[in-house]
C-alpha cells in the first residue's frame, strides 16, 4: 500500500464527560475516495473537526503526508491542503459567485484596492478546474443546492487542496445532481486529490468509494475495501442490528377510498392527476425534481391551492385551501424540510409532539390540562421510541431520525385518516430509516392511508403497494408492487 496521505491514530475526544471518540483511527491514501459512515451521533463530525483543526484531540495523533502534526488550527489545515465542505457549504448567499470565489484570495494577498478584473480572472480559473458552467455575477442565494455545492468545491480547489472532506454531500440533491457530483469527484480523484466522503447512503457508498471506515457509538467497528462488503454487512456494522428486507403487502384494503383525486391540477406544476387511496394502503409517488411531486404534496395540504379538479375524502368532495382545512379533513403532511417546515426547533420535544392536538388537551377555559398533556407526551415519546433523556429538551437537540419521529408523533396524535410524507427519510441514518418505515407500515395495517412522495427508489419499492410515476407534472405510469422495481420506475421517470 502506498504511503498514507492522512493518518488519524487512536483519537480520543470528550465533551463535558461525553466520550465522543473512543480511540478511533482513520487512514486515507493519495487519490483515494474513502467513505466514512455511521449513524448520527457516532463521532463522524467530531473526527472531521479534529482533522481540520476545529477541535484538539484529548489524545492520539494526526499525521499528514508523513509528518506528525502536534498542533493544528483550521488555517494550518487549509494551508496543508485539507478542505472541508460542510452540509451548508459555508457560502455567502448575499454575494455573487465571483465574490464568493475570489474574496479569500484577495484577503490572503492583502490587496488594498479591489480589482474586479483580477477577481473575475480568479473566479474563472476556479470554475474551470471542474468545468463548472455558472454565471459569475449571479447571487449565490439564487443558485440551486447543487450549484452552491459546486461553488464550494471550486473554492476548495483554489487552495491547492489535497484532501477534500465532503460531509453528507448528497442530502439535498436529486439523482441527476448526484451523478453530476460523482463525475466531479472522479475527476478530482484522477488528479490525485483524496476525498473523504461522509455518508450513510448505501447505494452511494458502493458506487463511489474505494475503501470505507464505519463508526458506531464513537468507536471504529470496521474498515476495508468497499468491494469486499455487501449492503447487509454494511447495515449491520453501522447499526449493530440485522434487518430483513421485504416488500410491504397490505393486510386488508378498505372498500371505500379514504382519498380520491379527480383531474387535480395546478398551473405550472401538475395536470390531470387522478388516483384513489384506500385504508391500509401505502402509495408511492415518485419523479424527478421538476415532476410536480412536491407541489402535489403542498396542494393536498392546502399550502398551495389546486386550481383544477376535485379532492374527495371518504367520498365527500372537500375544498382544501389551507392547512387547517386539511387537518379538519383528517389529512396531515410530513414536509420535505422538517427543520424549517415541520418542527419548532427551539421549543421542547413535548411542545412539538402535542402542538397539533393542543385544543383537545385544553379544558373549557382553554387552559391546557397539565396532567393530560404529560400523559400524552409520555405515550407518544414511548410509542415512537424518541431517544431523549427528557422530553422538555429542545427539538434541535435530537438527531435527524428522532426529529422525524417527533413530526410523525405530532400527526399521529390527531388520529388522521390520510398521511402524506414528502421525503420521509431524507437525512436520517439507516437504523432510523428502517424504524420509520416499520412505523408507517404498522400505521397502514391499522387502517390509515399513506402516501410516500420520494425519489429514494429503494424506499418506494420496499414500502409501497402501488407506485405512481410523475413526469412533467403528469402521471405517466402506475405500477403494482410486483412490477415496481427500480429499473422499471427509472425508465418511466427519465
Amino acid at each position: 500500500m502506498a504511503d498514507s496521505l492522512l493518518k488519524a491514530v487512536d483519537i480520543h475526544k470528550s465533551f463535558a464527560g461525553v466520550h465522543a471518540l473512543k480511540g478511533v483511527s482513520l487512514e486515507i491514501q493519495p487519490g483515494e475516495i474513502h467513505c466514512l459512515a455511521g449513524e448520527n451521533g457516532c463521532g463522524k463530525s467530531t473526527l472531521i473537526k479534529v482533522i481540520s483543526g476545529v477541535h484538539a484531540p484529548d489524545s492520539g495523533c494526526i499525521e499528514f503526508d508523513g509528518k506528525r502534526l502536534e498542533k493544528i488550527t483550521p488555517i494550518d489545515a487549509i494551508m496543508l491542503g485539507i478542505q472541508v465542505i460542510y452540509q451548508d457549504f459555508s457560502v455567502f448567499p448575499n454575494l455573487t459567485v465571483m465574490e464568493n470565489l475570489a474574496l479569500n484570495t484577495e484577503l490572503a494577498q492583502n490587496h488594498k484596492v479591489v480589482s474586479w478584473k483580477r477577481m473575475r480572472r480568479i473566479a474563472q480559473e476556479a470554475v474551470a478546474k471542474i468545468n463548472f458552467d455558472v454565471d459569475l455575477d449571479a447571487l449565490v442565494a439564487t443558485l440551486s443546492v447543487a450549484q452552491k455545492q459546486m461553488v464550494a468545491i471550486s473554492r476548495a480547489l483554489m487552495f491547492n487542496a489535497r484532501l477534500i472532506i465532503m460531509d453528507e454531500p448528497t442530502t439535498a440533491l436529486t439523482r441527476k445532481e448526484v451523478q453530476a457530483l460523482f463525475k466531479v469527484i472522479m475527476q478530482l480523484k484522477s488528479q490525485g486529490i483524496s476525498i473523504l466522503f461522509v455518508s450513510h447512503k448505501l447505494d452511494e457508498v458502493f458506487e463511489i468509494s474505494d475503501r470505507f471506515t464505519i463508526f458506531r457509538n464513537g468507536e471504529l467497528v470496521k474498515t476495508g475495501l468497499t468491494s469486499e462488503l455487501d449492503s447487509a454487512g454494511f447495515t449491520y456494522y453501522m447499526t449493530g442490528r440485522e434487518f430483513t428486507e421485504k416488500k410491504f403487502i397490505p393486510e386488508t384494503i378498505g372498500e371505500q377510498p379514504l382519498l380520491e383525486l379527480k383531474g387535480l391540477g395546478m398551473e405550472g406544476a401538475f395536470e390531470d392527476v387522478s388516483f384513489k387511496l384506500h385504508a391500509g394502503e401505502i402509495i408511492g409517488i415518485t419523479g424527478l425534481l421538476d415532476s410536480g411531486r412536491s407541489e402535489l404534496a403542498l396542494a393536498l395540504f392546502g399550502i398551495r391551492k389546486a386550481d383544477k379538479g376535485d379532492i374527495l375524502i371518504k367520498g365527500k368532495k372537500v375544498d382544501i385551501g389551507s392547512p387547517r382545512q386539511a387537518i379538519d379533513s383528517q389529512l396531515g403532511l410530513v414536509p420535505e424540510d422538517r427543520l424549517t417546515e415541520g418542527l419548532f426547533l427551539p421549543q421542547s420535544i413535548a411542545d412539538n409532539v402535542i402542538i397539533a392536538e393542543i385544543d383537545r388537551l385544553a379544558n373549557g377555559l382553554s387552559v391546557v390540562d397539565r396532567d393530560k398533556r404529560a400523559q400524552e407526551v409520555d405515550n407518544l415519546v414511548r410509542r415512537f421510541a424518541i431517544a431523549t433523556p427528557d422530553s422538555n429538551n429542545a427539538a434541535q437537540t435530537l438527531s435527524g431520525g428522532n426529529q422525524q419521529r417527533v413530526v410523525l408523533a405530532k400527526w399521529l396524535a390527531c388520529n388522521l385518516d390520510v398521511l402524506v410524507l414528502n421525503g420521509p427519510t431524507v437525512g436520517v441514518d439507516i437504523g432510523s430509516k428502517h424504524d420509520i418505515h416499520a412505523i408507517l407500515q404498522d400505521l397502514a395495517c391499522q387502517g390509515m392511508g399513506i402516501i410516500i412522495i420520494s425519489d429514494d427508489l429503494p424506499e418506494v419499492t420496499q414500502n409501497c403497494s402501488r407506485v405512481i410515476v410523475l413526469k412533467g407534472g403528469r402521471i405517466v405510469k402506475e405500477l403494482s408492487a410486483q412490477e415496481a422495481d427500480e429499473r422499471q420506475i427509472l425508465s418511466h421517470m427519465m
